[in-house]
C-alpha cells in the first residue's frame, strides 16, 4: 500500500518529507491525529493521499471480479462445446466424453417431457430373459400412459433358473433411464420418503390382469396410483394387448425393445467377438434348440427319453407347484405340434429344408437334455456344429457362469447377427428374435411347422413316404415362413392363440408396398 502511494507522488513531482511520512504511516496503521494548527494541516493532506488510493484499490477489485463472473458466465454458455474438457470435475450436466471415438458420434438426448405424475409404478417381472425384456416394454409403454414415474424393473431371482443377476448387469441402464426421458420419466429407486412408504406395507402390490387392453389400467390402475402414490405391479408377463391398441402405445414398445434395451458393454462386446470368430470361418445358422430339461419337464414332452428320463423329468414338474399343468400325454401333445421339435427331428427338417451340412450351425441354447446321445444324429448330419463355449476360452465366460440370462444374451445378439435364425420351440427367444430380425430387414428367419413336421416324420420313418417327397413337402411347407412380412394374425377374444405382437410388430416395420394378405 505504501509502496503504491509512493509511485504515485513520484509521478505527481510531490515530495513528502519525514514528518509526512512519519503521519502518513501512523495513519495507514489506523493511529490518531495531531494537534491544531500546522501539524492538523498536514493530517488531512495525509488522509486524502490515502483515502484516494483505498477507493482505487476497490474499485480495481471490483471491476475484476465482474471480468472474472462474465468469463464464468461465458464458459457456462458454452458448456456444450468446453464443458467436457474445461469442467469436467464441475456438478454441471454434461455429458462426459473420454474417448476420441465418442467425440466422432455424440449420443441424442431427448428432452425431458414434462407432465403431472400420477404415482410410481413399481414392477417385477418374472420368467426368463425374453419373457422379461417383452415385460419392461409393456410396462414402459402403460407407466407412458398413465403420466406415471417408472422405476427401474426388477428382474426374476426365483424362476428355474435362479439367475440372481440385477437390471443393470443385463442391460445399459443409463441408456434406458436417458434414451427414454421424453416418453416417461425412470427412476433407478424410489426417492426416500415413498421408499419408507413401501417399507412400512403403504403401496398396493398386484397382479395385473394378461392380455388387458389400454382401458384396464386406466380403469383400474391409474385410481390406484393416484390413491396409494405408488403401486407395485408383481407380475408382468404378456399383462398387455397383442392387438386393438393406439399406434403410439406399440410404437412405444418398439422403441424400448430395439433402442432403450441395450445390453450392457460387457455383454455387447463379447456377442460382438462370437460373431467375428463366427464370420471369419464363413456364414453361419443359429439354431435355438430349446430342448432343455426344463423345457421338457414343463411341456411334458418327452418322446425319445427313456422310463428314467421320463421319471426324471416328471419329479422335476411337480416339485414346481406354479407349473400348473402336471398330467401330461407326451405323444398326444407331440401330434398337436406343442413339443419342441428334438435333436432327431431337427437334423431331419434341416436336411429336407436343403441346409449345407458344411454350414456353420450355432447351438443358442442352455445344456441339452440326454448330452452327446441325443446330440449324436444332429453332429453327425452337420458337423460343424459350435456353441460359446466352444468358441471361447473358459476365462471369457467366467463372468457370466451361473447368470444365465446373461448367457442367454449373449445367443440373442448372435442370432440376431446369423444368416439364418430357427427356433425348434416358440418359446419367448423365438418369438422376440423373430420380430427384431424382421425390424432389421426381414431377415430370414425359419419358423418350423412342428405339427406338420412329426406328422411328415412319421410317416418318413415307417417307410410310407420316401426322403424325395419328404423334402419336397418340407420345402414347400415353409416357402411363406421365413421372416416375410405379413400382417399379423388376429383372433379375437382369443389373445393367447393370436400371433405374439413381438414376433411381428407390423406398427413399427417398413412394409413392402404391394398390399400385405392375412395369413390367417
Amino acid at each position: 500500500m505504501l509502496r503504491w502511494l509512493g509511485k504515485g507522488s513520484d509521478k505527481k513531482g510531490d515530495h513528502c518529507d519525514d514528518e509526512e511520512m512519519e503521519v502518513m504511516e501512523f495513519n495507514v496503521l489506523g493511529g490518531g491525529g495531531g494537534g491544531g494548527g500546522g501539524g492538523g494541516g498536514e493530517v488531512v493532506k495525509s488522509k486524502r493521499l490515502i483515502i484516494r488510493p483505498r477507493i482505487k484499490v476497490w474499485m480495481a477489485r471490483a471491476i475484476t471480479t465482474v471480468i472474472l463472473w462474465t468469463c464464468v458466465v461465458h464458459l457456462m454458455a458454452l458448456g456444450e462445446l468446453w464443458g467436457p474438457r474445461l469442467l469436467k470435475g464441475m456438478p454441471y450436466c454434461f455429458n462426459h466424453i473420454d474417448s476420441p471415438k465418442d467425440l466422432v458420434a455424440k449420443v441424442y438426448v431427448p428432452p425431458k417431457r414434462i407432465y403431472k405424475n400420477n404415482g410410481y409404478l413399481m414392477v417385477s417381472c418374472n420368467g426368463g430373459l425374453n419373457q422379461m425384456r417383452a415385460a419392461i416394454c409393456d410396462m414402459v409403454a402403460i407407466a407412458r400412459h398413465l403420466n406415471a414415474t417408472l422405476v427401474v424393473p426388477e428382474l426374476d431371482k426365483s424362476s428355474f433358473w435362479a439367475d440372481p443377476s440385477e437390471f443393470q448387469d443385463i442391460f445399459d441402464v443409463d441408456n434406458f433411464v436417458v434414451s427414454l426421458r421424453d416418453e416417461v420419466r425412470i427412476l433407478k429407486e424410489l426417492p426416500p420418503n415413498l421408499k419408507r412408504r413401501v417399507e412400512l406395507g403403504l403401496s398396493y402390490t398386484l397382479p395385473p390382469i394378461s392380455w388387458s387392453d389400454i382401458s384396464y389400467y386406466e380403469k383400474q390402475i391409474l385410481p390406484l396410483l393416484r390413491k396409494h402414490k405408488v403401486v407395485h405391479l408383481n407380475r408382468t408377463d404378456a399383462r398387455l394387448a397383442n392387438n386393438g391398441l393406439p399406434p403410439e402405445i406399440q410404437k412405444l414398445r418398439c422403441r424400448v425393445n430395439f433402442n432403450a434395451l441395450r445390453f450392457t458393454s460387457q455383454i455387447e462386446e463379447l456377442g460382438r467377438r462370437i460373431v467375428r470368430i463366427l464370420r471369419e470361418n464363413g456364414p453361419f445358422l443359429v439354431l435355438h434348440l430349446r430342448y432343455e430339461m426344463d423345457m421338457l419337464a414343463f411341456s411334458g414332452c418327452t418322446h425319445g427319453c427313456d422310463s428314467g428320463e421320463v421319471e426324471e423329468l416328471t419329479r422335476m414338474r411337480y416339485a414346481y407347484p406354479w407349473w400348473k399343468e402336471k398330467v401330461i400325454n407326451s405323444e398326444l401333445k407331440r401330434q398337436e405340434g406343442l413339443c419342441p421339435l428334438t435333436p432327431e427331428e431337427t437334423a431331419l427338417t434341416l436336411t429336407a429344408l436343403g441346409i449345407d451340412q458344411s454350414v456353420q450351425i450355432y447351438i443358442a441354447a442352455g445344456e441339452i437334455y440326454g448330452g452327446k446321445r441325443r446330440m449324436a444324429s444332429l453332429l453327425e448330419a452337420f458337423p460343424n456344429l459350435v456353441r460359446k463355449e466352444t468358441l471361447l476360452e473358459p476365462s471369457d465366460l467366467m463372468y457370466f457362469q451361473n447368470h444365465s440370462s446373461q448367457m442367454a444374451a449373449l445367443d440373442y445378439l448372435v442370432s440376431l447377427e446369423s444368416d439364418i435364425f430357427i427356433p425348434t420351440y416358440d418359446g419367448n427367444m423365438a418369438k422376440v428374435v423373430e420380430g427384431h430380425r424382421r425390424f432389421l430387414g426381414f431377415k430370414k428367419t425359419i419358423i418350423p411347422d412342428r405339427r406338420l413336421l412329426v406328422r411328415l416324420i412319421d410317416r418318413y420313418a415307417s417307410g410310407s413316404l420316401s426322403w424325395d417327397d419328404f423334402s419336397l413337402v418340407v420345402k414347400k411347407a415353409h416357402v411363406s415362413r421365413m421372416g416375410n412380412p405379413k400382417r399379423r394374425v388376429v383372433i379375437p377374444d382369443r389373445p393367447k392363440e393370436e400371433e405374439y405382437f413381438y414376433a411381428n410388430p407390423q406398427e413399427c416395420l417398413q412394409l413392402l408396398d404391394e398390399p400385405l394378405r392375412s395369413t390367417s
